[in-house]
């Protein structure tokens, strides 16, 4: 049983309160209204059912059949929630079908055989899109904190400032195999080899913990890799921070990008260094999690530019970082090539292993707290900072959804107008459009963001 529970999770609202809350104007960019629904049921979904449900299937069973729950029925052509409102509320559609209409761009229709009905169709506390009945339709109903939970129950599991190990409990979507539970093993007695950043960088990190530290002191740490130099010079002739004077030595590279960029560029461009093995084979795999990770990376650069709410370096290096914990797996293959898993099931695995060994990654080399929690929140799509303003990890995950797209793990995505992350989006960017702007207009700031680690 979890520890954290509400009133509004676990106790029956008042049928008039839930009529009341769902019967509001819609947005003004339309002219329809959030209708009534035309009946209330308290009869539980089967568990079966709840089981089925992001996130509610999280949840012990028991929790799930304490939950608080609505079966909601409207007519067709009814308005059950309208872009931009408030909600308490996360809606699932369990008979019927529905289209959700975000703000221009493609609207969506979801029907109950669908698999993307098994997600919510509202995210966050402010909804992303309208969405009307296209035929009589059952709608299952559960309070928002149901994804507050789950906010709560990963963040209790986050790694502490102390080196702290989380149990590793296998999911049923990767193989049950001698392997695997040798790694899971390792990493809960903590005898897992974890990568170690090159000098440049960790001297680099450990100086500028101190105070009144100047561009000189930094040059003298950075001269001692010229390939870094030379890439600093690079980057900063870039479009991204050239002037009409071009740059031809270290001191005015540092000058030019400022101490923090500087540091930042240099972990990053040491951050492919770990991303080396012996084995041929592994040694595709890595390269491919690198290209990832850069693409990734590059995404993140570009939406925090765009969004002007995120520090772009920081949006860059958290990219970059966020699968750092797949690196140990593969070694750990390249260390048991006697009955290391084929590489279909090394990949299935990396989503599940990644979030606690990355985060334990990050701790162990020095990263600020707030970029050991990327690993463990950059896929889980309903995740909520409570803070009306987009974060670092919101940046991260909106990066990573959209790296899938075009992808064979674009089915399996949620909608992108249902996740908190893209619904604090403000600036207009509040429609689909916005992604093809970010996959397409942004392509050569993209380039140039993937130069740097290139």
């Amino acid at each position: 049983m979890v520890a954290w529970k509400s009133s509004l999770f676990f106790k029956k609202a008042e049928p008039e309160k839930f009529l009341q809350e769902t019967s509001i104007t819609a947005s003004t960019s339309t002219c329809l209204r959030v209708m009534s629904p035309l009946s209330i049921s308290y009869e539980k979904q089967p568990l079966s059912v709840l089981k089925k449900l992001a996130p509610i299937r999280d949840l012990p069973d028991d929790d799930i059949l304490q939950m608080e729950q609505h079966s909601v029925s409207y007519a067709k052509e009814s308005v059950v929630f309208a872009l931009g409102e408030k909600s308490e509320y996360i809606y699932y559609l369990i008979k019927g079908s529905v289209e959700l209409k975000p703000d221009g761009g493609i609207s969506y229709v979801i029907n109950e055989s669908s698999t993307l009905a098994n997600l919510p169709l509202n995210g966050g506390r402010v909804c992303g899109a309208m969405a009307i009945t296209k035929e009589p339709s059952v709608f299952l109903s559960v309070p928002m904190t149901v994804v507050q939970w789950w906010v709560n129950k990963s963040r209790s599991q986050k790694l502490a400032n102390s080196l702290q190990i989380i149990d590793i409990e296998l999911p049923s979507e990767v193989p049950n195999t001698h392997f695997f539970r040798s790694f899971a093993q390792a990493y809960r007695e903590n005898k897992l080899s974890l990568p170690l950043l090159p000098q440049v960088a960790n001297q680099l990190r450990k100086a500028m913990e101190k105070e009144n530290l100047g561009v000189k002191e930094v040059i003298s740490i950075v001269q001692i890799d010229p390939p870094i130099v030379a890439k600093l010079i690079q980057v900063s002739n870039s479009a991204l921070y050239a002037s009409s004077t071009p740059i031809k030595n270290c001191h005015d590279a540092v000058t030019r990008l400022g101490l923090e960029t500087t540091r930042k560029l240099v972990i990053g461009m040491s951050i492919k260094q770990l991303f080396r093995c012996n084995s041929p084979q592994l040694t595709l795999k890595m390269q491919e999690l690198w290209k990832k990770s850069l693409h990734i990376s590059s995404l993140s650069f570009v939406l925090a530019q765009e969004s002007g709410e995120v520090n772009p370096e920081d949006a860059l290096l958290a990219g970059l970082i966020c699968d750092i914990g797949a690196i140990p797996l593969i070694h750990f293959a390249e260390q048991h090539p006697e009955n290391h898993p084929d590489l279909n099931d090394l990949q299935t695995a990396m989503p599940y292993l990644n979030p606690p060994v990355g985060s334990l990654i990050l701790h162990s080399l020095g990263f600020s707290n707030e970029m050991t929690e990327i690993p463990r929140f950059s896929e889980d799509w309903y995740y909520e900072s409570n803070s009306e303003n987009l974060t670092l990890i919101d940046i991260v995950i909106l990066a990573k959804l959209h790296s899938y797209l075009g992808t064979t793990s674009t089915k399996k995505l949620p909608y992108i107008c249902s996740i908190p992350a893209y619904n604090k989006l403000r600036n207009g960017k509040l429609n689909s459009d916005f992604s093809l702007d970010i996959l397409v207009k942004a392509q050569q700031r993209i380039d140039i963001a993937m130069s740097m680690f290139g």
